[in-house]
């Protein structure tokens, strides 16, 4: 338990000094690219999978089923992870002329991309139950939502609340 309350103030610790990069400048005058979000998207996903596999106890014969599995799943995350930048990225751009059917687009958008993930993790979960035991499924599930719900607290608190 106390490995878990460490990554998580790790990873934790990281996403808050890179929001510090990645936000504190205005939109109007951002030097941030493309590029550097990619860099930093892959930098959590790197903290993701080594906060799993610093908490999900795997035999050697589990780990050897179980990683493979895990990188098409992050390979999907990652799909919708780019849809929901790409949302992002319009709502910010679009943030200071936002007209109520855009605003009404966004949100029917960002609510499709949140099912997406729901549907995909139910598809994993009988692809991994072929892998590891019922019980370290659902802890790897537990974890995995945990890291994601953290990562949107993150977003949460950076994109500034639609103004009627």
């Amino acid at each position: 338990m106390r490995k878990s309350v460490i990554a998580v103030l790790i990873l934790a610790g990281v996403m808050l000094a890179n929001d510090r990069v990645l936000f504190a400048q205005d939109s109007a005058n951002s030097t941030v690219t493309d590029q550097d979000v990619q860099l930093l998207r892959k930098d959590l996903r790197s903290q993701r999978k080594q906060l799993i596999a610093a908490n999900l106890p795997l035999t050697d014969a589990e780990a050897v089923k179980f990683w493979p599995v895990y990188d098409q799943y992050q390979a999907e995350i990652t799909k919708i992870g780019d849809t929901r930048f790409a949302l992002i990225k319009e709502y910010a751009t679009n943030y200071n002329t936002l007209t109520d059917t855009q605003a009404h687009d966004l949100v029917t958008r960002m609510i499709a991309v949140d099912e997406s993930l729901v549907q995909l993790r139910q598809k994993y979960i009988p692809i991994v139950e072929k892998v590891l035991p019922g019980k370290k499924t659902a802890m790897f599930f537990q974890m995995d939502r945990r890291v994601a719900l953290m990562i949107d607290l993150q977003l949460a608190s950076m994109i500034p609340i639609v103004q009627p």
